[in-house]
């Protein structure tokens, strides 16, 4: 009996070892699955954190898709901006040749009208001038008319005589 009874606290022990052992280990599962839904809830926080990175990497790479179309772009711009420039300044040199050349052709206009307006002034002097001869003229051929109208009476009388 005392076998049976060093037996039996034998498998107390045993069993109490057992059931230590088994609560120990029951613990341990407990904190091993806190653990592992604790590194499945931050694998799942990660994983959406990972997708917010990617859609945010995305928009990152099409904004800078963008912004390089834009610079681009915008060097398209300068550039044609610059040429429009170069346009505008040949524009603004013809501009200023074309009121140099339309000064001077003022200029001329305005001296030929004083030449024109001398000329006319001339023309109209010349033109009482020569009707000033022709009523003279015309006098002088009455006169000579009638000098030979007298001139044939006065033949005509002395042949007469």
């Amino acid at each position: 009996m005392d076998r049976i009874k060093e037996r039996m606290n034998q498998l107390r022990l045993e069993a109490d070892e057992s059931a230590a052992k088994v609560e120990e280990l029951q613990t341990k599962i407990k904190a091993l699955e806190q653990e592992n839904l604790a590194k499945e809830q931050e694998i799942t926080s990660l994983t959406h954190k990972n997708g917010l990175l990617e859609a945010e990497n995305e928009k990152m790479d099409s904004s800078i898709k963008e912004l390089k179309k834009s610079a681009d772009e915008s060097l398209q711009h300068g550039t044609h901006n610059e040429t429009l420039q170069r346009r505008l300044q040949l524009l603004e040199e013809e501009a200023e040749q074309a009121d140099k050349t339309l000064r001077e052709t003022n200029e001329k206009l305005r001296q030929t009208d004083v030449k024109a307006g001398h000329f006319e002034r001339k023309v109209q002097a010349l033109e009482n001038e020569r009707d000033q001869w022709e009523t003279k003229y015309e006098e002088m051929a009455k006169k000579h008319a009638t000098l030979q109208k007298d001139l044939d009476d006065l033949q005509q009388e002395i042949g007469n005589i």
